[in-house]
């Protein structure tokens, strides 16, 4: 069965359970951990683990007394795992989401045990902060009108980030045929301007080619070509073909 620990004097979060240390009005302490934390998270920043300030106590104490090196709590690490790892996870949630499976992979490549992870990962879905469903639907939004993606793109992007294919069926779902077409239109009437003074078979190689980096299936992207190239007074005979 897998173990829950409680943070003493954590605050909760609202509507939560009181003391379990993983709400809302928890986020403030991300920076606190993340700094009492760092050299423990990597040493992001500064690529050695060490701040500044730890450099002078550390050059200080070889003065004063010789010591080798501090221990783990000198350095304020936490010894437990799952504090560890609830650290780790709210760090790398500040300002940022994350999918569970980019949560989990940060945890596995600092050594936390699975047991540990697995129980702050469970906490972080319990409460609100891991929504993988949330995160691809806000994906989908986010590059389909600021890159113009089309939904094979963006199916393409969420897998790497280890979203379940049902959760990225439903997000680009909210994309349907009619929208796609257009945001290809638009990109297609951008970047038409740049392509004057080519001949046809170039200005639809790369024209074509633009969209399929996107996304858009061969079909879809040389009939809004061929349409583009016809209102600007192209020949557009014998470009029905795929190219």
């Amino acid at each position: 069965m897998t173990r829950r620990t409680e943070w003493p004097g954590s605050p909760a979060e609202p509507g939560g359970d009181p003391g379990s240390g993983y709400g809302p009005a928890d986020e403030p302490e991300a920076g606190a951990g993340a700094r009492s934390g760092r050299r423990s998270l990597g040493g992001a920043g500064t690529g050695s683990g060490f701040g500044e300030g730890a450099g002078r106590r550390t050059r200080s104490g070889s003065r004063s007394s010789g010591s080798p090196s501090s221990s783990r709590a000198e350095k304020g690490e936490p010894r437990d795992p799952v504090e560890q790892a609830r650290n780790i996870c709210l760090r790398l949630l500040t300002g940022t989401p994350r999918t569970r499976k980019q949560l989990a992979d940060a945890l596995r490549k600092r050594e936390i045990p699975d047991e540990a992870a697995e129980e702050v990962l469970a906490r972080f879905e319990d409460v609100g902060l891991i929504d993988d469903a949330a995160f691809a639907g806000a994906w989908v939004e986010s590059r389909h009108h600021g890159r113009g993606l089309a939904r094979r793109a963006l199916v393409r992007e969420l897998r790497t980030k280890g979203v379940d294919s049902a959760v990225i069926d439903e997000a680009v779902g909210q994309l349907d045929a009619d929208q796609e077409e257009g945001t290809a239109r638009e990109l297609v009437a951008r970047k038409l301007r740049s392509t004057r003074g080519l001949d046809r078979d170039k200005r639809l190689r790369r024209l074509a080619g633009m969209l399929a980096r996107k996304g858009y299936g061969e079909g879809m992207a040389l009939r809004v070509v061929r349409q583009a190239l016809e209102e600007e007074g192209e020949d557009t005979e014998g470009l029905d073909e795929p190219f």
